[in-house]
């Protein structure tokens, strides 16, 4: 039974259960595993999602779930009724482009079109199952930059054990991705729009778990990545996928666009149990700390930027922590520090001997929003595919490692086009539709609250509201 320490080292080691409905250590620290387990992946083979999902992610939930319900949850989760592709995560060949080596991984056929659906709905299911055999309910207070929040909500929306709150920064998410959250009508469902940035609202939300009294009067969970099961949900996709092109037998490479580092990360996880990745790539907007500290060595906090793909605004990297644990060979007190500096200063750096080990880890690419618009064009263009502004993103750095590469190089497309409307149609000239089941998006009535960027306020507004 794998047991679960934090980053920072001040926590007890814990089991799942704990874990989920925990989410940040007390130490104010990430849960990580305290070992990987190893996957034999030839056994995968011809298995279905369903399967493989059950085999990869068994061992991380062992000892809180018995097996037989974990399945259940699992063919709940991972069918057709709700993601609408047998496949969950199709594969598209972009043929004739390029090398003929690029393949797009749809993330974007779950309920909210984005590629947090295929995390969220398992953890809705999940926060039930342990919920209720546990006869407790549980707050959840989460911050979007635009794709985490409807996720959240249509995953815990029919939860009579919770009460979700979700913070969203006013003005800087997409129609559509507004819409998908504030058009929820269900009593336990609240939608906040902070008049800031997304970093002030994740900013609210670690503030609210370091409140100790708060966190537990309000008996508070996280949903954002920072909760290791959606890192979890998201490991089993590269399995599958490099399956479908040849693994073990052949490297994949993998490039996702990323703003808070969890699904590269759950990427970084799946390298970890075994499953042979070649290269793996990062792409960010002009909110490029990422890339800037692969480049330099650097981790310094800027101002964030709104942009065409607002998912990806981000400054502080939640995530990253995880791999910064690992990368200073899982000392934590070393780990503790840098992050009290980070916090104190908005800059830390590391030396030449931890960047080189992640540079040989990880590849890092950038693109501005003109990149963007060509890149959606050139593809549209030559291959009649139409990305989103996130895909377009990562795009670029696919072109780079696909030119130096023989072996197939995977994007993940991490949201679907009608998602960004307006994005697409600067670029090409064509308003992509929504999907059927959300044809009528925006004849739907909205229920929000717009709130200053006050924590105190948030957290009197989250006490007035819950049912516990």
């Amino acid at each position: 039974m794998i047991k679960y320490i934090s980053t920072r080292g001040g926590a007890k080691p814990q089991i799942f259960e704990q874990v989920l409905l925990s989410g940040l250590a007390p130490d104010g620290g990430l849960y990580v595993p305290e070992s990987w387990p190893q996957i034999d992946i030839k056994s995968l083979k011809g298995k279905s999602y369903i399967e493989i999902a059950e085999i990869v992610m068994y061992p991380f939930v062992k000892g809180s779930i018995e097996r037989k319900y974990f399945k259940d949850i699992l063919k709940q989760t991972y069918n057709c009724d709700i993601f609408r592709n047998k496949d969950i995560v199709p594969l598209h060949h972009l043929d004739g482009y390029g090398k003929d080596n690029i393949y797009i991984m749809e993330q974007f056929h779950g309920p909210t079109i984005a590629f947090k659906d295929v995390a969220l709905q398992l953890l809705g299911r999940l926060f039930d199952y342990v919920l209720t055999k546990r006869n407790e309910h549980i707050t959840i207070v989460g911050a979007t930059s635009g794709d985490t929040g409807s996720a959240a909500i249509e995953g815990c929306k029919s939860c009579s054990n919770i009460d979700i709150f979700i913070l969203h920064p006013w003005g800087r998410v997409s129609d559509v991705q507004r819409k998908q959250m504030t058009t929820i009508d269900a009593p336990n469902v609240h939608n906040i729009a902070i008049e800031g940035s997304f970093d002030d609202c994740q900013n609210m939300v670690k503030s609210m778990f370091n409140d100790k009294e708060f966190r537990h009067a309000v008996n508070l969970v996280a949903v954002n990545s920072i909760n290791w099961a959606r890192i979890m949900a998201q490991i089993v996709y590269y399995f599958t996928t490099s399956l479908k092109l040849g693994a073990p037998e052949k490297e994949i490479s993998f490039i996702v666009p990323t703003g808070n580092f969890g699904n590269v990360f759950a990427a970084y996880c799946a390298q970890n149990m075994g499953l042979p990745i070649k290269t793996l790539g990062i792409s960010s907007n002009k909110n490029d700390i990422l890339t800037r500290f692969f480049e330099s060595g650097k981790m310094k906090m800027s101002k964030a930027h709104a942009t065409l793909s607002p998912s990806m605004d981000i400054q502080i990297s939640s995530n990253f922590e995880r791999y910064l644990f690992d990368l200073l060979d899982r000392d934590a007190n070393h780990l503790a520090n840098l992050m009290t500096r980070f916090k104190e200063t908005g800059t830390i750096a590391l030396n030449d001997t931890y960047m080189q080990k992640a540079r040989a880890q990880f590849k890092s690419s950038c693109a501005d929003d003109d990149e963007t618009l060509e890149i959606i064009k050139e593809i549209y263009d030559k291959t009649g595919y139409i990305l989103d502004p996130h895909t377009a993103v990562g795009m670029k750095g696919t072109k780079k490692i696909a030119k130096e590469e023989s072996g197939a190089v995977i994007l993940l497309g991490t949201a679907h086009p009608a998602k960004f409307p307006d994005a697409v149609e600067k670029a090409i000239g064509i308003r992509p539709a929504l999907p059927e089941h959300l044809s009528d998006l925006f004849e739907r009535k909205e229920i929000m609250q717009k709130q200053p960027n006050d924590l105190n306020k948030i957290m009197d507004y989250v006490r007035k509201n819950i049912n516990i």
